[in-house]
């Protein structure tokens, strides 16, 4: 992490996980035990039937809400879709998109370029999701890959509005397997997607742009990965779901300025 010049942010990727109630019941466990320290951001992406309870479950407290997809229409015949006002009216402040499991799903780059813009122009932050197969990385082609993703995920977006971009490096060999990429590992990939961005604009973008690591970080790894230069937090899956792992990666995070 480097606070001197991006956040770092702890966030939260429930999935297909928790009813309403769950929701709210671990809501009320998380806040009971929340540290008192301010040295991060700390988002739950949850699922769509549940955003209303989370919202209402968190206020007055610093953790924001997060939707976990989107759809880049404003509105319209997309039966079963949401739109980026909607998760706006409900209350959310961030969303996933590009997960790996939605691409598997058929989800295409140019999709997910598009609902960044949506996205952006709603206000919502965006943390966007890259990551190589198994398959690529032993092929020797996982920064070409990354690269790729990040460039056709941000393609037309205005330097304005990077700024508003989180990145989420999650090899997708890593996820949900209980691998997990060495720390050595995820920063080589994360410094990568750094470059990339200082290419696309400049220096100071780059600087500023928050990247978090996402495969299989858990309590036990956090502070290891989270010591790392260029990884500004994490995108939690499993860990997430039990509010004494979610806090101890949240206290994981608090290190030593870099």
């Amino acid at each position: 992490m480097n606070r001197k010049y991006r956040k770092t942010l702890i966030a939260g990727n429930w999935k297909m996980n928790k009813t309403a109630t769950e929701t709210k019941e671990f809501m009320t466990k998380l806040k009971a035990i929340m540290p008192k320290g301010r040295w991060c951001d700390i988002a739950l992406c949850v699922p769509a039937v549940s955003i209303g309870t989370a919202v209402r479950a968190v206020r007055e407290t610093r953790i924001g809400i997060g939707a976990q997809n989107c759809n880049a229409n404003p509105s319209g015949a997309y039966t079963g879709e949401i739109s980026t006002d909607m998760l706006v009216d409900a209350g959310c402040k961030y969303v996933i998109l590009g997960h790996s499991e939605r691409r598997a799903m058929g989800e295409t780059d140019g999709e997910i370029n598009a609902k960044v813009h949506a996205a952006l122009n709603a206000g919502l932050i965006p943390i966007v999701c890259v990551g190589e197969s198994l398959e690529h990385r032993e092929n020797g082609i996982t920064e070409e890959w990354v690269s790729m993703q990040v460039k056709l995920a941000l393609k037309d977006v205005d330097a304005e509005k990077i700024r508003k971009v989180v990145i989420a490096y999650e090899p997708i060999w890593a996820i949900g397997t209980g691998r997990t990429a060495t720390p050595e590992q995820a920063e080589a990939v994360c410094e990568h997607i750094r470059a990339v961005v200082r290419k696309l604009y400049t220096s100071k973008h780059a600087r500023a742009m928050t990247i978090l690591y996402g495969g299989s970080m858990n309590e036990k790894n956090a502070y290891e990965l989270l010591a790392q230069p260029d990884i500004d937090g994490g995108l939690i899956g499993g860990a997430s779901l039990v509010a004494e792992k979610f806090v101890q990666i949240i206290e994981a995070s608090n290190q030593p300025i870099a």
